[in-house]
């Protein structure tokens, strides 16, 4: 069990190297070499310069001006200065509200500190002015009443008698355990309870409703975009006499005939994409093998014709990856015009776009016909949140397909248990000595002991989670979801589980067992729960290293950015040319959602479940919260690029899962109370769950439909508005192109091919079809609207 000795290790080793990552960051973003790295954000809307080509450098690659070094820390107010309204128009409502996560904590009487103050750098009345919302109060609380509560109860004393074995530490004595059972003392714990739960759902519901109304006013105020016009439509019904697009094309003219105005249809193109893909990456080995001989003309560079030019016979670089580029440039335009011309390259699925965002939102939020699983409509995602790639799978397969996965889910979840284990055991490290005595001599030696227990478990457990972001990405596209947005929310929904799991009531059992080991072995069934109970909140010590590894030494490399920045480098080395080819270099990355808002969850659920059990460790998630929203709104500002933009669609996801926290923090506290025969408070606390839940249902009902529907009121305003101010919009010009396929765009024959044309001019829809009534293919559609000639009416 980690001491105070270890934990002050830890600290002292994770504030190092987030202090040396701040500096070397201050430090690098000073040359110019590095200000694409830095500041992608600028130049990609293009009002950033080069710095070696202006201001007061002396060299194109190192920053002389001593006077910059000097106030190398002014990258902190700048931060800090820009109001949330200019914040929404530079970054977009997405990251302005994920940077609000962060605040969620924030005791304000305005969100917005005075500039003079960030001007002044005054940044201890700063932070006071940005104390956490959620956690500040309750710390106050919980160390102002729990603290000295838990501490004089004296409970391990009196344990340590009868209970050899048990271990404890300096800072189990601030715990719920050193409560003795039956005690009053557990009052204050219940009244704790209570209000820290009122506190929460109060927060969190002047939250929601903030980010309700961000959102209708983003909505209300934001730009012309395709997808305000547009629907996807999926599971479009086969027809023995129409083509796909025929039939979608008469059967939004029949219903929707003053709205419909034009339709793009989906085609499996995906082996096309991956050639493109390949060829790009031909051409930048070719690019490459160029400039290398253009460095040295006398020597031809060689490659290895086997894999990747790993073995093979020597061949000419240039000559082999020329040819490789034209055979493959043959066989994309042979695959192109296939797709293009092949019927069955088409899926039945189309987006659809209406002369007005008010028949978009009819469309999207009714149902089409009287089958209910076919002719499927909703919002089409925005044309760069797409993930082309799933369209073409058919829709029939998606439920198999997610029950699939949840299945693996279900399995990598368990077998992660084993990672976890070894995990604890470096945590309980002494009681494996116990158990394994040969290993006695290493772990007496102090240092040892205090940097394998208060920093090894931590990193150990942050190494193990690293590549699980990517597995839990590849299973929500296997699952078959359209967009990126889609993706990263069910990603994050996976990966929150999983934290919830493993990460949480993994390391609670597993550690348990391990360092109550011989009190399982000997006790009775009737004391085991007992040992539990006491042992629970004695796990805070390895959550404070975990927080202190992730979220501050974590945290701090996240600004260095170390792998943007030599990725960087080398391509400006090897593949840049021109300005244009150092500007696709950069890597402005995004915010990694499905990342980082469940690392923030497993916070708000450490908070939440210790507040009452353990508060020594609230001011750990304090500091947490404060520096990394400090990182990341100057990553936003000048940093990450978003894939998409989706109007905060997320948050109902994140206050859905900050509530799973709060009941977990009322089930675990009323299961340790049960162990401290107070069966009494077992109604008292009974109630705080369903109090919950109720809160929950309200908030859904009150403010959730605004996150999945657009109002048709503020849909019809802004079509009255647009049509006044633009009278002569060509919207036609605007939407034929906007949901054409990537791999699609800029080609000649593409455009001719693919570009579904609308006739303003059809009055009456014309038909292959003489007549279907009574047919065979009638009978088995076995829908009037689908089976009958006399559907296609004139329009």
């Amino acid at each position: 069990m980690a001491t105070v000795s270890d934990i002050t290790v830890s600290a002292a080793i994770n504030s190092l190297s987030a202090l040396l990552f701040l500096v070397a960051f201050a430090i690098l973003r000073l040359q110019p070499v590095n200000d694409r790295v830095y500041f992608p954000k600028w130049y990609l809307k293009g009002i950033r310069e080069n710095p070696s080509t202006a201001g007061p450098y002396v060299k194109k690659f190192l920053n002389l001006d001593v006077r910059m070094y000097l106030r190398f820390l002014n990258w902190v107010p700048a931060a800090l200065r820009m109001p949330e309204p200019e914040l929404i128009d530079h970054a977009g409502l997405d990251s302005a509200v994920y940077i609000r996560i962060y605040l969620l904590g924030l005791l304000l009487t305005c969100l917005d500190p005075p500039v003079s103050l960030i001007s002044n750098f005054h940044l201890p009345m700063l932070i006071i002015l940005c104390s956490l919302k959620i956690f500040v109060p309750i710390a106050l609380l919980a160390f102002g009443v729990l603290l000295p509560v838990n501490y004089t109860g004296r409970n391990f004393n009196t344990m340590s008698d009868d209970m050899k074995d048990l271990a404890f530490g300096e800072i189990d004595k601030f715990s719920i355990s050193n409560v003795p059972p039956a005690s009053k003392r557990l009052i204050a714990h219940i009244l704790m309870a209570y209000v820290f739960t009122f506190w929460t759902c109060y927060v969190l519901y002047k939250e929601y409703k903030i980010v309700t109304d961000m959102r209708l006013h983003f909505l209300a105020s934001q730009k012309r975009r395709a997808d305000q016009f547009t629907v996807l439509v999926r599971n479009v019904p086969s027809d023995p006499d129409e083509s796909v697009s025929e039939h979608v094309d008469h059967f939004f003219r029949v219903n929707h005939p003053d709205q419909y105005f034009l339709h793009k249809v989906v085609h499996n193109a995906n082996k096309l994409a991956q050639m493109v893909e390949q060829k790009k990456d031909l051409q930048n080995r070719l690019i490459y093998y160029t400039n290398k001989h253009e460095r040295n003309p006398n020597k031809r560079p060689t490659t290895k014709a086997g894999f990747w030019g790993l073995w093979g016979k020597k061949i000419d670089a240039i000559d082999y990856y020329t040819q490789e580029i034209e055979k493959l440039s043959k066989e994309e335009l042979a695959e192109r015009e296939r797709v293009i011309d092949d019927p069955k390259s088409v899926v039945p699925a189309a987006f659809v776009s209406f002369r007005s965002r008010w028949g978009a939102a009819v469309c999207a939020q009714t149902q089409q016909t009287r089958n209910p699983t076919r002719w499927l409509t909703d919002w089409a995602p925005e044309p760069r949140d797409v993930y082309w790639n799933n369209l073409a799978i058919p829709f029939v397969e998606l439920n198999v397909r997610k029950l699939i996965m949840a299945v693996a889910l279900f399995g990598l979840t368990f077998c992660f248990m084993v990672p976890i284990a070894i995990v604890q055991t470096l945590a309980n490290i002494e009681y494996i000595g116990k158990v394994l005595p040969f290993l006695k001599p290493l772990i007496n030696k102090g240092s040892v002991k205090s940097f394998i227990q208060g920093f090894l478990p931590g990193i150990v457990l942050k190494i193990f989670l690293l590549v699980l972001p990517m597995i839990l990405m590849e299973m929500s596209k296997i699952e078959g979801y359209v967009a990126f947005s889609a993706l990263e929310a069910r990603s994050a929904g996976k990966y929150h589980l999983f934290l919830l799991v493993n990460v949480f009531f993994g390391s609670i059992i597993t550690g348990t067992a391990l360092q109550q080991l011989k009190e399982f072995l000997k006790q009775s069934p009737s004391q085991m729960p007992e040992t539990v109970g006491v042992s629970i909140p004695m796990k805070a010590t390895f959550f404070i290293t975990y927080i202190m590894v992730d979220g501050w030494a974590g945290v701090a490399a996240e600004i260095l950015r170390v792998v943007p920045l030599v990725i960087y480098h080398l391509k400006n080395i090897f593949l840049v040319k021109t300005e244009k080819d150092r500007d696709e270099a950069m890597d402005p990355g995004s915010l990694l959602w499905p990342i980082t808002e469940p690392r923030l969850q497993l916070y708000f659920l450490l908070g939440l479940v210790y507040s009452t059990v353990t508060p020594i460790l609230l001011p750990f998630i304090i500091v947490f919260f404060a520096f990394a929203y400090l990182v990341f709104r100057h990553q936003v500002i000048n940093v990450y690029h978003q894939k998409y933009e989706s109007a905060a669609s997320y948050w109902p996801g994140v206050h859905h899962r900050i509530l799973i926290g709060l009941i977990i923090s009322q089930i675990t506290l009323l299961g340790l109370l049960s162990t401290k025969e107070a069966a009494n408070s077992t109604p008292l606390l009974l109630a705080l769950p369903i109090l919950t839940l109720w809160f929950h249902r309200f908030c859904k009902k009150r403010f959730e439909s605004a996150f999945s529907k657009f109002p048709l009121q503020d849909a019809m305003i802004k079509d009255t508005l647009e049509r006044a101010t633009e009278p002569q919009l060509d919207l036609k010009a605007y939407l034929k192109d906007a949901y054409m396929h990537p791999v699609f765009k800029g080609g000649e024959v593409a455009m001719m091919d693919v570009e579904e044309e609308d006739d303003d001019d059809h009055y009456l829809v014309a038909t292959k079809r003489s007549s279907r009534r009574g047919s065979q293919a009638g009978t088995q559609e076995g829908s009037p609207e689908d089976r009958t000639g006399g559907i296609y009416a004139a329009v």
